[in-house]
């Protein structure tokens, strides 16, 4: 039974492993990273995990903009209790877990905690392949991202709410 909740320091080299595993090396966060998001917005960081297992994650910033800017893969502030728009820096779900819905109910539980926090709207960056994926999830397609993370095309994505 898949179970969301938040991140903890516990569950660095689990995420690791399946960034690794998502995505390619120049489009990766790093360890580093990880740590410094599970350390600064752990209440924007949620878990899917079976049996103590994770199976798939989201995380992100709150920012004041709409759009996802490449600083943020680099560096990011603690989350202010309201307003502002949540980010989805990454949602992955291991190979072993895909086609259960597992990446649908993480964006799901996204914009319902997005929602309880008074933010203005749901912010990602995605390549072309994915964009019908968050259409259906009510996202508009606002244009290619000036996002130049992992030197490939992004699109940025937002979801007012």
């Amino acid at each position: 039974m898949i179970t969301l909740r938040n991140v903890q320091a516990s569950d660095l080299e689990q995420l690791v492993r399946i960034e690794k595993e998502c995505f390619p090396q120049e489009e990766a966060a790093t360890e580093a990273a990880f740590a410094q998001r599970i350390r600064l917005i752990p209440d924007t960081f949620i878990v899917a995990e079976n049996a103590g297992d994770i199976w798939g994650y989201i995380n992100g910033p709150v920012i004041e903009r709409p759009y996802i800017t490449d600083d943020l893969f680099e560096e990011i502030k603690a989350n202010p209790k309201r307003g502002g728009y949540q980010s989805v820096l990454g949602l992955a779900v291991s190979n072993k877990a895909r086609g259960q819905g597992i990446a649908k109910r993480l964006m799901g539980e996204w914009e319902e905690r997005a929602q309880q926090n008074g933010r203005e709207g749901i912010t990602l960056t995605c390549k072309e392949d994915l964009v019908v994926f968050y259409e259906k999830l009510g996202f508009a397609n606002c244009g290619r991202s000036a996002s130049q993370h992992g030197g490939v095309v992004w699109y940025d994505m937002v979801k007012r709410i």
